[in-house]
C-alpha cells in the first residue's frame, strides 16, 4: 500500500505463520500528567512493573559510531522526523479477536488538508476492547474525525484530543445500534511536525525508543494503581482484587455505559484521557505502541531493545512489530496483541559505541541503562 494512507484494520490483517501483517502511519501523542505517580504497589511475579512514574528513563554515556556528542535537546538542528511504520494483531489465546488499531503516516495526505497544514504529520491509534469489538471498531473509525474536525484543531490540539476522546464516549452512549456493555481502552499518537500528543485512557501503552533507551510515554490506568484509587473511591466505587467495582481491569475506557451514569456526569469509570506532549529530536529513533497484552509479559526497556536490533538487521518496522508479537506469544501471553511500530526516520538506527573502560563488565549496555533507570526512580 502506498505511503501515507489509512490502513487501519478491522479486525486485523492478514496472517503469515499466524502474525498478521499491516504497514501502518506514524501519529503524535500527546498526554498531560496530573496525577501522582504510584510507586508503592506490589508487582507479580515474573511480570514487568506497571506502575512507575510516565516518562520513565535512564541515562547512557554511550555515542553514536563516528559521530561527536549530540546536543540534549535537538532543538537547534532543523530535523524534520520522516514518518513509516508496521503492524500486528492477533488473537493470541483468547476466543475472540477485540482489539482494534489505526495507522496513518501521510495525515496531510490522509486528510487532503490544504497546503498550510502542519507537515508531516502522522496518527497512530492502539484500541483494546472487551465486552465485544463494537466500542473499539467505532473508536477506531471516528476518533481521528473528532479530533481534526474539533473547533480548537490545529492551533488547540491537545483540547481537540481531550474533547475527541469524550465525543467518542458519549457517541457510543447515544449509539442504538451499539452493544452498550461494550467498551475500550484507547491510546492514540497524533504527531504534527516535530510535536507529538500522545493521549492514553487505559493500560495500553506508548514507549519512545531514544538511542537505545525505553521512555515510557503513557501511565497505565489500573485500578489499584494509587493516584486512580483516590479518584475512585472519591467518587464511590470500589476495588475488588484489581477491578473497578468488581467488574473491570482498568480504570479508564470509552464505552462501558453499563457502568456510567449519565453523559457528563463524574463517574469511577473515566474516559479522560491523560496527555504527553513530547518534541521529537535526532535521538528519538521510533515508537511502541502496544495493548496490555504485550506489556504483561515484556518489560518497555526489553521491547526497544527487540525493535532497535531488529531495525539494525532489515530496517523494516513491521517485521518489528511480528518480532514483538511472537515473542510476547512465547512467553505465554493470556490476551489479544496488538502493536504498532512507528520510526521517525528513513534510516536504520546508527551502531552505539561504548566508550572503553578499565574495568571489566558482565552486564549489557541496555541492561546497564535500564538498572540506572530503576535506581534513579527508587
Amino acid at each position: 500500500m502506498a505511503p501515507g494512507t489509512d490502513t487501519s484494520p478491522g479486525r486485523g490483517g492478514e496472517f503469515e505463520n499466524g502474525v498478521s501483517k499491516e504497514n501502518k502511519n506514524v501519529t503524535v501523542i500527546e498526554e498531560e500528567n496530573h496525577d501522582e505517580s504510584d510507586n508503592s504497589n506490589q508487582t507479580k511475579p515474573g511480570r514487568p512493573p506497571r506502575n512507575l512514574p510516565v516518562m520513565r528513563h535512564c541515562n547512557s554515556q554511550a555515542m553514536l559510531a563516528g559521530t561527536s556528542k549530540l546536543s540534549p535537546s535537538g532543538e537547534n538542528s532543523g530535523f524534520l522526523p520522516a514518518f513509516r511504520s508496521g503492524s500486528c494483531s492477533e488473537k493470541g489465546p483468547k476466543q475472540y479477536m477485540e482489539d482494534e488499531y489505526v495507522c496513518v503516516d501521510n495525515l496531510c495526505e490522509h486528510l487532503g488538508a490544504a497546503d498550510s497544514f502542519p507537515s508531516p504529520g502522522a496518527f497512530y491509534g492502539v484500541f483494546d476492547g472487551h465486552g465485544g469489538v463494537d466500542a473499539a471498531s467505532f473508536t477506531r473509525k471516528n476518533i481521528l474525525k473528532f479530533i481534526t474536525e474539533d473547533t480548537h484543531f490545529p492551533s488547540g490540539v491537545k483540547r481537540a484530543v481531550r474533547n475527541a476522546f469524550i465525543k467518542v464516549d458519549h457517541a457510543l452512549a447515544d449509539a442504538k445500534s451499539l452493544d452498550p456493555s461494550s467498551g475500550t481502552t484507547a491510546l492514540t499518537a497524533l504527531i504534527l511536525e516535530r510535536t507529538m500528543i500522545i493521549a492514553n485512557a487505559g493500560d495500553s501503552r506508548a514507549v519512545l525508543g531514544k538511542r537505545g533507551r525505553a521512555i515510557e510515554l503513557s501511565k497505565d490506568h489500573k485500578p489499584d494503581c494509587t493516584s486512580e484509587r483516590l479518584r475512585i473511591e472519591k467518587l464511590g466505587g470500589v476495588i475488588y482484587d484489581g477491578y473497578l467495582n468488581g467488574q473491570l481491569s482498568v480504570a479508564r475506557a470509552l464505552g462501558d455505559w453499563h457502568m456510567k451514569g449519565f453523559k457528563g456526569s463524574k463517574c469511577p469509570l473515566s474516559s479522560e484521557p491523560e496527555l504527553e506532549e513530547v518534541v521529537i529530536t535526532e535521538e528519538d529513533e521510533f515508537i511502541i505502541i502496544g495493548c496490555d497484552g504485550l506489556w504483561d509479559v515484556m518489560s518497555s526497556q526489553c521491547a526497544v531493545t527487540i525493535v532497535r536490533k531488529e531495525l539494525m538487521l532489515h530496517n523494516d518496522p513491521e517485521k518489528c512489530s511480528q518480532e514483538l508479537v511472537r515473542e510476547a506469544l512465547k512467553r505465554n501471553t493470556s490476551d489479544n496483541l496488538t502493536v504498532i511500530v512507528a520510526c521517525f526516520s528513513p534510516d536504520p538506527p546508527p551502531r552505539i559505541e561504548i566508550p572503553k573502560s578499565h574495568r571489566r563488565r558482565s552486564i549489557s549496555a541496555e541492561g546497564l541503562d535500564l538498572l540506572k533507570g530503576v535506581l534513579s526512580n527508587i
